[in-house]
């Protein structure tokens, strides 16, 4: 109970016995975003398709028994439109999407179609909404037009993307703003979108991650397999862009800022090579990698940065772990999972791990975790 009520004290307590909608609850974001909500005392519904991974962070949690759970799709605008109006949502967080970059050269009619019109279906979904609701979209880092630049994409730079994937990213972008500017102003909803970095944490099972690859690997006893290791990303544990979601909800909701784009991205120690990264893991599970470049694989960025001058200016927001931290985190997760695979055991440490990020931000006094917030 004392970790829950310090909890409640995070974010002004802005969630707690609201109604809370999470597209894409399924997933690992969503996951991780629908068990930090239920720790602040919402009431969450999630609206997914089924998991898309075995096992599932969603699984792990339990979470189908402590939030009410929709399956669908969201390009479904009946089935959405239901669940919006039975949810009456006060904050609506959309996840749901096609998330990797190498999916997308194999499937992009549907990656554009799940991410683009997809997200179009959820704005539209709200139009009707009476009451006031702070709406949150993730797109992703890529969702700029890359030019390989040694400085991070601000918010006001141009989108684009060179993969499906990055495209789809940057045509929901547009018509997040469209939808903003066409529907939503003067309205009781209040859009924004969000832009990540390359986000790492327990519980993520994709293929084609290299965190649930590496682990994989070591768990079974074999080399990581590396194939793009001098690519540069700006890694992040996933709580760090959680908190900033839920930062900017709250703000949207007290409508102290105004609705727009903003990108929450790790401090630049975290803007390693994959190599680094793999290197850093191998600390806190010993093992070995190998170069698996092949030559004609498809495009992937070869760097890419984010500014959060934005976020910290008008949220106070700031990232609470360093590149080091968020790496040790995820590895204890994996091999705590290794270890005791059992659900309570996978649910006590996620949490611990929610509380822990919450006590770094509040001795670095970041605005939201104060527990004088709002």
């Amino acid at each position: 109970m004392e970790g829950l009520m310090r909890m409640d004290t995070a974010f002004g307590n802005v969630f707690a016995g609201k109604r809370v909608l999470v597209t894409g609850h399924t997933g690992f974001k969503g996951a991780w975003l629908s068990e930090w909500l239920l720790l602040l005392g919402a009431e969450v519904t999630g609206f997914s398709l089924p998991s898309p991974t075995t096992p599932s962070l969603h699984g792990q949690l339990g979470l189908s028994g402590r939030l009410r759970e929709v399956v669908g799709d969201i390009r479904d605008p009946v089935a959405l439109r239901a669940t919006v109006e039975a949810c009456r949502p006060d904050f609506v967080f959309h996840l749901a999407a096609q998330p990797l970059v190498r999916a997308s050269y194999a499937d992009p009619v549907g990656t554009f179609d799940v991410n683009v019109l997809g997200t179009i279906r959820v704005l539209d979904a709200l139009r009707s909404t009476t009451h006031p609701c702070s709406v949150i979209c993730v797109t992703t880092d890529k969702c700029y037009e890359n030019r390989e630049w040694l400085y991070g994409y601000r918010e006001e730079d141009p989108l684009g993307g060179h993969d499906p994937y990055s495209a789809s990213k940057a045509a929901a972008e547009i018509a997040i703003a469209s939808y903003r500017r066409s529907f939503f102003t003067g309205h009781p909803v209040r859009v924004a979108s969000v832009r990540a970095g390359n986000v790492i944490g327990g519980g993520d099972w994709a293929v084609d991650r290299i965190v649930p690859d590496s682990v994989r690997a070591l768990a079974a006893g074999r080399p990581v397999a590396v194939r793009n290791r001098r690519a540069t990303r700006p890694w992040q544990h996933v709580l760090e862009p959680l908190s900033g979601y839920l930062w900017l909800a709250a703000r949207l909701a007290a409508s102290e800022i105004h609705a727009g784009a903003f990108n929450f991205g790790p401090s630049h120690d975290a803007d390693r090579t994959v190599e680094e990264l793999v290197a850093e893991v191998l600390r806190h599970w010993p093992g070995t990698w190998e170069d698996h470049t092949l030559p004609g694989a498809v495009h992937e960025a070869g760097r890419l940065q984010l500014a959060t001058d934005k976020a910290h200016a008008m949220l106070g927001w700031a990232p609470a772990w360093k590149f080091s931290q968020g790496v040790a985190a995820t590895v204890s997760w994996y091999r705590g999972a290794h270890e005791d695979p059992a659900p309570a055991h996978i649910a006590s440490m996620t949490r611990a791990q929610i509380r822990d990020y919450t006590e770094s931000a509040r001795e670095a006094s970041l605005a939201w975790a104060a527990p004088s917030a709002a």
